[in-house]
């Protein structure tokens, strides 16, 4: 049976980039019938916070991405304990005392001799007596993991086959000098007692997930199929880690971005699948296929997710959004109505209440110079409330014998005095919704 996890750390909110990999790997798992779980990785205990926790829950359950099994690194202190002593015991995990400092120094001195910046294992030559000496002066050391020297390869579900020197990469730091366990550690760990099957990640973890491959099987553990997913850029390429704030997935949906267009989006970019609107997950995992993913970064534009909502609310009823018109105030009577007319001149939901504030309070007249006796006359000849269906043809009929105006030359200038807009619903529809009319005041 298949199962994956999404493993967020509840330091902050959840943006498009750690989004991706908790889609694509719940898509998964929903194709193949198997569990998913989310994994809080709050083994940071001084940055960890628990209203990050809540925002995490909260915006899988807005995305639809529900989880079989809810598990916290902090509640399994104890089981990486155990590892840690099983891989003391076979001399993979030994304790190093270089100052942050030192150990950039080294590397300095490395890339100036043309090496790569690769820990050299000081550490492993020091007596008893050494490290007894550096624990009196700098207190405990940070443990790492001591790599085998030889290449490590697997078939990546999304970049093929890989292969990596161990040797041209540094033993991985597992436990920090004040005992916090870091991820590499507390993931591999979880990941072999919880029986994860795939992995589906970023690939800017294809180092991590050749050292981890060694610690699962140093372990015991039955290595998981691993794919490496292209990381995100801008629309124009550029990075996008100083961006990522501003993509937190609560701001897009206080935008009113639909989460339909984001999951659609976010399940095909990057594949040589075109995009495909759904309108719900288990439509989108059905098309979902790790294999159709390439390797070249991948641009994101948060502007795509706006023609998509729009696309998406065109699709619905009244009763899929009833709550958020009579929010508005809008009268039981007159919502479906005014849905029906407006609808398709929103690109999110927040649009609405522009619509209804023009129905409802009037909007401000555009009225050029050049029209302002002949807008003037048209309002003379308008009819009182109630308006229907017939009003506006039966008006600008009546406007166009008076004038002698016909076209756009008749039309525009009517819109914009009645709406303030040169585009929006058929007129004739809009007309019985118009409540207040400023420019005839």
């Amino acid at each position: 049976m298949t199962i994956t996890r999404f493993a967020p750390s509840p330091t902050g909110y959840l943006h498009i980039g750690n989004m991706r990999p908790a889609l694509m790997n719940h898509l998964l798992t929903r194709k193949q019938g198997g569990t998913f779980i989310l994994r809080i990785d709050d083994t940071d205990l001084e940055r960890s916070k628990e209203e990050y926790v809540d925002a995490i829950k909260e915006d899988l359950t807005w995305l639809g991405l529900s989880w079989d099994k809810i598990e916290r690194q902090s509640n399994r202190l104890a089981r990486y304990d155990v590892a840690a002593d099983k891989l003391r015991k076979m001399k993979r995990l030994y304790e190093c005392f270089e100052t942050p400092t030192e150990l950039d120094l080294k590397r300095k001195k490395q890339l100036n001799m043309g090496k790569p910046p690769v820990y050299d294992r000081a550490a492993l030559s020091l007596s008893d007596d050494e490290k007894d000496a550096l624990r009196s002066e700098r207190g405990q050391g940070h443990w790492r993991f001591k790599l085998d020297h030889e290449r490590i390869e697997w078939i990546d579900g999304i970049l093929g086959n890989i292969s990596i020197d161990a040797s041209s990469v540094s033993d991985p730091v597992l436990i920090r000098g004040d005992g916090q366990y870091l991820y590499t550690l507390a993931s591999v760990v979880d990941d072999t007692e919880m029986g994860i099957t795939n992995v589906v990640r970023g690939s800017d973890h294809v180092t991590n997930t050749a050292t981890q491959i060694q610690m699962i099987q140093a372990l015991g553990g039955l290595v998981p199929e691993f794919a490496h997913h292209s990381l995100l850029t801008g629309p124009q390429g550029e990075g996008l880690s100083k961006r990522l704030g501003s993509l937190a997935l609560r701001d897009m949906r206080a935008k009113g971005i639909a989460r339909e267009a984001l999951i659609s989006l976010m399940a095909r970019l990057g594949s040589s699948q075109p995009v495909e609107l759904q309108s719900n997950l288990d439509a989108v995992s059905d098309g979902f296929d790790l294999s159709q993913f390439g390797s070249a970064p991948t641009k994101f534009d948060v502007e795509d997710l706006f023609p998509l909502t729009a696309r998406h609310l065109q699709s619905l009823s009244v009763s899929d959004v009833v709550d958020d018109i009579h929010d508005l105030g809008v009268p039981e009577d007159i919502a479906e109505d005014f849905w029906t007319v407006v609808k398709d001149n929103i690109s999110t939901l927040n649009d609405l209440s522009g619509w209804w504030a023009l129905c409802s309070k009037g909007a401000e007249p555009i009225i050029s110079q050049e029209d302002s006796i002949f807008v003037s006359e048209a309002m003379a000849l308008l009819p009182e409330r109630p308006y229907d269906s017939e009003t506006w043809s039966n008006w600008t009929s009546a406007v166009k014998v008076a004038t002698g105006r016909k076209g756009k030359g008749l039309f525009m200038p009517l819109r914009l005095a009645l709406t303030g807009q040169a585009h929006g619903p058929d007129m004739s529809a809009m007309m019985p919704l118009l409540q207040v009319i400023k420019a005839k005041s």
